[in-house]
């Protein structure tokens, strides 16, 4: 039986400034559950509502606990750049559905030298995995444009897609490379990113 997708990327985008402030809590209480408990009581993200509070600190931690204990630590000392690349990893490690976007969609047009991504993309993407996964057919069409909408959105703050939606080459700085490669060949295959490019990150 297909695993099922999961959807819940509704809230945000890839939460550059909240996944620092809940990664240096983690670091200090060395435990997820404080680490959400005290984002939401002393409100560290800084949102609204309670409601929201619990919310986005579930997401972002949630996110970050598909990163090793190294990628962790390194998080905090990383570029700009290089931390939206990582939160991009982590995004497609906790969701399988944009893991697969990235490499059978957004990888593959920039390797055939489509350097555009139009929602029409995502929409085909859609439609054709809705064979194999019932819950695409189950969700409205609300919530369909908000996924797409946030999964645009998270390419774009990982500079990985221009405001054009042009496909922008993954620029990785060789301590990020050194630190995914040990992860082996698979973890870059969600870069708009060569095989060469690849095999260098590799070495």
């Amino acid at each position: 039986m297909t695993e099922r997708y999961r959807l819940s990327f509704t809230t945000g985008g890839l939460f550059l400034q909240e996944s620092a402030i809940a990664t240096a809590s983690f670091l200090q209480l060395g435990e997820w559950t404080a680490t959400r408990a005290q984002l939401r009581v002393k409100n560290l993200l800084q949102v609204r509502t309670a409601a929201a509070a619990t919310r986005i600190s579930k997401e972002v931690t949630a996110r970050l606990q598909e990163l090793s204990s190294e990628e962790l630590s390194a998080l905090q000392e990383l570029s700009l750049r290089d931390q939206a690349n990582l939160l991009w990893v982590a995004v497609c490690r906790r969701y399988p559905f944009i893991r697969e976007f990235a490499t059978e969609v957004l990888r593959e047009h920039f390797l055939v030298l489509r350097r555009r991504l139009v929602f029409a993309d995502f929409d085909h993407f859609l439609n054709a995995k809705a064979l194999w996964h019932d819950e695409l057919d189950d969700i409205a069409k609300s919530t369909q444009l908000k996924l797409r909408q946030n999964l645009f959105r998270m390419l774009r703050e990982a500079d990985l897609l221009s405001d054009q939606y042009e496909i922008h080459p993954a620029q990785l700085s060789p301590y990020l490379a050194q630190l995914l490669a040990r992860q082996g060949r698979q973890v870059f295959l969600v870069f708009p990113a060569t095989d060469n490019d690849i095999q260098r990150w590799l070495l």
